[in-house]
């Protein structure tokens, strides 16, 4: 008999207490924070997931591997252990480790970036388009039409728009477009898959017009799953299986090792181009350390050679898409909109069809997290007009979709945590026409939704 009730595949090591707060409490500490809960102190918070990036709980075989860091400075064998690792899911040629996924990108596009080059992705995610445009450079997204739609169901919305990607290569000189970057799975678009099939026509796109392919492979894992569950002929194969075939369509990826490494830290940025590799090498000697430890200790290192290799593991995935899911199911059956279908990572609320009397200037986005926090103590992230809405001209316009992502770290909460999450989105939902919205009084130039403070108004 197959059972309805996915279990978690581990059981509770270790444990650490959550401070309960009260309403009150919450309302003070985000007032104190400006209304941005990047800004809150953690400990103010009951449910965190703002992010799964170096959040969730590693495993013994990882602490265990810890144990062994081996600190040398320059060819320790915890760096023959993580190369390994990376090279039996992802064989590229030159494997550069970093701290984490947003020095891979600061360094490649440092190389390869630069006024007048346009880099094409599925969708940029912050620090990717940031990287990208701090060069001069300038990020194009070009996601399918279904991932531009929150309620479509669709099985791999995001998948690149070949048409588009076709017409911006045909249009421009190949050396003004250095790579082509394309993000599994679409962060910025809900969480949602790329197809095998769409990264063959990628692959035949660029090597038509003889640009790179690079993989922003962050959540590599949870989209080889997909595939294996959704794409015809491909539900006998493994996740390993998989993931190298989708390697193999590359010519580089970056990586953090924060999401599907299941490390507290980490990245890496991968190449096939020696000339390329020598580039990045030195940017790296300069920013982050030795080409054999790249800003890491040796036990980061150990933590990420023993995290991909449990990521591919079918009972965790399976657990994994599963219990996202759960979430996603109980929202959408109590009639909260969320983009469909759920994705792997986290579960994204459409704050713009929740809260339609509050304009997109207005930051919907950011009027849903906040109330989710002040209500529950739940920290999620806006993830719209606030992060993707101001233009590197100081222009704003309101983004594609005004989502609230609930990121939900690996390994770390239960069952009844998300039930809680559930009642709370439920009690917000309830009372969303009485939702206001809020200005910007303070930001930076760039990157604003993670240090911007913000005022709410009388009115919608």
């Amino acid at each position: 008999m197959a059972f309805k009730t996915i279990i978690e595949p581990f059981r509770i090591h270790s444990v650490e207490p959550l401070r309960m707060t009260s309403p009150g409490a919450r309302r003070r500490a985000v007032r104190e924070a400006g209304f941005n809960l990047f800004a809150l102190h953690s400990t103010d918070v009951l449910i965190d997931l703002l992010t799964d990036s170096g959040t969730g709980a590693m495993s013994a075989a990882q602490w265990a591997g810890i144990q062994r860091g081996d600190e040398s400075y320059a060819g320790s064998p915890s760096w023959f252990r993580f190369l390994d690792s990376v090279r039996d899911l992802f064989p590229f040629k030159h494997i550069i480790p970093t701290h984490q996924g947003r020095a891979a990108e600061k360094i490649l596009f440092s190389a390869i970036g630069g006024p007048g080059k346009v880099v094409p992705n599925n969708t940029h995610f912050d620090t990717t388009r940031a990287n990208v445009e701090s060069t001069g450079a300038e990020a194009v997204d070009l996601l399918c039409a279904e991932g531009l739609d929150p309620a479509a169901l669709h099985p791999f919305k995001g998948n690149m728009d070949t048409t588009g990607l076709e017409e911006l290569l045909s249009s421009r000189n190949a050396d003004t477009v250095p790579a082509v970057f394309v993000t599994i799975t679409n962060n910025s678009g809900g969480g949602q898959p790329v197809s095998l099939a769409n990264l063959h026509e990628v692959r035949d796109i660029c090597t038509r017009h003889g640009v790179p392919l690079f993989l922003d492979a962050c959540r590599f894992a949870e989209n080889a799953w997909f595939i294996r569950m959704r794409e015809r002929g491909q539900h006998s194969r493994t996740v390993r299986e998989i993931v190298l075939e989708m390697a193999s369509l590359a010519d580089g990826m970056t990586m953090s090792a924060k999401k599907d490494g299941l490390a507290n830290i980490g990245g890496w940025l991968a190449m096939n181009d020696d000339q390329l590799a020598v580039r990045c090498r030195n940017l790296l000697i300069l920013t982050e350390g030795f080409p054999t430890y790249g800003g890491l200790a040796g036990r980061d290192l150990e933590a990420i050679a023993q995290g991909l290799r449990e990521v591919v593991h079918h009972d965790y995935l399976q657990y994994r898409i599963r219990s996202t899911a759960y979430l996603g199911d109980a929202l959408t059956k109590i009639g909260i909109p969320i983009v469909q279908p759920t994705g792997g990572h986290a579960v994204y609320i459409d704050a713009r069809a929740l809260l339609r009397h509050i304009p997109a200037l207005h930051y919907p986005g950011q009027s849903l997290a906040v109330a989710l926090y002040e209500a529950g103590g739940i920290r999620g992230c806006e993830i719209g007009t606030v992060m993707f809405g101001r233009h590197p001209d100081g222009t704003e316009t309101p983004a594609a979709m005004d989502l609230v992502r609930l990121a939900i770290p690996r390994r770390t909460y239960t069952q009844s945590h998300i039930d809680y999450v559930i009642e709370v989105c439920d009690d917000v939902a309830s009372h969303a026409s009485e939702l206001t919205g809020y200005r910007i009084v303070d930001e930076p130039p760039a990157l604003r939704h993670f240090s911007a403070r913000f005022e709410q108004l009388a009115t919608a």
